[in-house]
């Protein structure tokens, strides 16, 4: 019998269901270990933007996760595939990686701001993520998409307030990542009112907009902050302007035991030997929380 296309999409919406919860059980146990914070990496810092082979690489690194670009496209986002995201599944689980956050990248194209499409890549991103059992979507608003006045501010919150609840139906958490600060975050997401709508918070961004990143980090709160970035380019983290100590120290204070995720630079050109570099700063910074 010949298998039709339809029955292959319901057998590898089904087995990527199965692995999904395998990939939701291997986060809960790595969550059980003793450091406070959980470390990962972005997929675009290890040059593997959109490839399984992340995984792999981040595993032979010492890294716990992947934070996974969804891609761009025309028709649709790449990793609605059921084939692709079943083999982001299988990786994950052979390697012993979570996938703990997916980035929606194609709003660096498609402006959520003021792009209709862009709001369809984010209704379209949700079920992707559920998935591929990540638990936070990173929106990132830089460029031409910075949120650059109030009303642009009131937009995004307005949209997301009506995507909120499909997040929430999926378990998963909307993460903004801007330019803006504390306060304008908490508008942001108070406007949205969803426990939904996250600020994915910077360490690098943040220091460089001239922020204090400690007193921000105390004053939003793990309810507010639903991942981080750790970076501080293009230096090695502990020898550039952001004091990471103090940021981990803050990030503890606040009871905060999710993940953060490096997205450095690599000076030396070797991306492995760097990111393990900056990988031990930050175990060992932890190992002292």
């Amino acid at each position: 019998m010949i298998e039709t296309r339809r029955s292959f999409l319901i057998k590898s919406a089904a087995a990527g269901t199965a692995l999904a919860a395998k990939s939701n059980l291997l986060a809960e146990l790595i969550h059980a270990r003793e450091l406070p914070l959980k470390v990962g990496v972005t997929d675009w810092n290890l040059q593997q933007e959109g490839k399984p082979s992340a995984i792999e690489v981040a595993r032979k690194i010492g890294l716990e996760g992947v934070e996974v670009s969804l891609g761009v496209g025309m028709d649709r986002l790449p990793l609605a595939d059921p084939v692709l995201q079943r083999r982001y599944l299988e990786e994950s689980v052979k390697q012993k990686i979570t996938i703990a956050s997916t980035c929606l990248n194609i709003l660096h194209r498609n402006y959520l701001k003021s792009d209709p499409l862009g709001q369809r890549w984010l209704a379209d991103s949700i079920p992707i993520s559920k998935a591929l059992g990540a638990k936070v979507i990173l929106l990132p608003f830089f460029g031409k998409g910075a949120l650059s006045n109030r009303a642009e501010m009131d937009r995004v919150a307005d949209i997301l307030e009506e995507m909120a609840p499909a997040a929430e139906k999926a378990s998963v958490t909307l993460g903004v990542e801007n330019t803006l600060s504390a306060e304008d975050n908490a508008r942001i997401l108070g406007r949205a009112k969803s426990k939904a709508v996250g600020v994915y918070y910077d360490v690098g961004n943040s220091t460089n907009g001239g922020f204090d990143v400690v007193k921000e980090i105390r004053w939003l709160g793990k309810d507010r902050i639903c991942q981080f970035h750790f970076k501080d380019n293009p230096h090695y983290l502990g020898e550039g302007k952001v004091n990471f100590p103090a940021v981990v120290e803050a990030i503890a204070g606040i009871g905060y035991k999710g993940w953060v995720h490096l997205e450095t630079d690599s000076p030396s050109k070797n991306i492995e030997a760097d990111l393990a570099r900056n990988l031990k700063f930050v175990r060992d910074l932890l190992a002292k929380a």
